[in-house]
């Protein structure tokens, strides 16, 4: 085999990987319940928001067509009909059509949202993750679908593994798209001194404090230890550069994982910024075989109902 064709074959192994249909049937329902959970929080806050003054509105995205804000009305009843789909979506029921429908309602609701005020980048990863899902058959197993077609799904296949290789990409290149943003910022590379990642835990601390808020205790025992400062710096740097990289191995992009995950604790303890979806380690779920699990918790719950 000449050497294009051993890349071809390379290529086409990477990202047609086989894996069973329960692995995106698990992120679905991961990541399904968790936009439940986040809409819902927000439901009031969304239609307050969208009764603002129309002088704030400056449509971005899918909603960039729009003259002028909807009226509060419709989107009520858009952002109701984005329940249900999420609640289909959950289920699996008539993924074929109520996937994509999601999806599309999901990324209408998110554009409208950021359209008022701030954009709200922390949320772009959730939705590509819930688009990719929405538009493959991340239902074939572990739905409604699946329990009526009463049949076994083609398992492992690579149909199931497309998916959620490009729910991983997605994850590596956010990260590798903010250590850019980093160096190519005024500081360059000396964005790693850790007086760059110092000033700007410090601002968002008076910013807090300022706010009737409260800022982080660790940021100010911390402050005046400026190594640590420029050892945080070099290692969230090396985190979202090498982002890309990790893909082609298994054992490094779950090492990595683990390590962006404890970086956003770390941003956390030290500035109280809740990124849920990185908190709780869903946005790196697609990096793990989460159908193993499942499969070591059915067999414990088969061992306790055979006693």
């Amino acid at each position: 085999m000449n050497r294009p064709l051993r890349l071809l074959s390379r290529l086409d192994t990477f990202w047609f990987e086989r894996a069973p249909a329960a692995r995106p049937a698990i992120l679905r329902i991961l990541v399904g319940v968790y936009i439940l959970y986040y809409l819902a929080r927000r439901y009031q806050m969304y239609l307050k928001i969208a009764g603002s003054d129309p002088s704030l509105f400056k449509p971005v995205g899918v909603a960039s067509h729009l003259e002028k804000p909807v009226p509060v009305r419709v989107f009520r009843w858009t952002l109701i009909a984005t329940f249900v789909a999420n609640v289909l979506f959950i289920l699996g029921l008539r993924h074929r059509y109520t996937g994509p429908l999601f999806a599309g309602l999901l990324l209408w609701i998110m554009c409208y949202r950021n359209s008022w005020s701030m954009i709200y980048h922390s949320n772009n990863v959730l939705l590509l993750h819930a688009i990719i899902l929405g538009l493959t058959r991340s239902a074939d197993d572990l739905s409604l679908d699946a329990l009526e077609k009463a049949t076994e799904s083609e398992d492992p296949h690579w149909r199931y593994g497309w998916p959620v290789k490009l729910m991983s990409t997605v994850t590596a290149l956010t990260y590798f798209l903010a250590g850019v943003a980093k160096v190519k910022g005024p500081l360059g590379w000396r964005w790693d001194s850790g007086e760059a990642l110092r000033s700007q835990i410090a601002v968002d601390g008076v910013r807090k404090e300022l706010y009737a808020s409260r800022a982080a205790p660790l940021a100010y025992a911390l402050y005046d230890k400026l190594f640590l400062f420029k050892v945080m710096g070099i290692g969230s740097l090396f985190v979202e550069l090498v982002a890309p990289f990790v893909l082609v191995s298994k054992r490094l992009s779950r090492l990595w994982a683990a390590g962006a995950f404890g970086m956003h604790w770390g941003i956390y303890f030290l500035m109280r910024i809740k990124f849920r979806y990185q908190l709780l380690g869903l946005i790196f779920a697609s990096f793990f075989d989460l159908e193993r699990l499942l499969n070591r918790l059915e067999l414990r719950l088969a061992r306790k109902a055979a006693r």
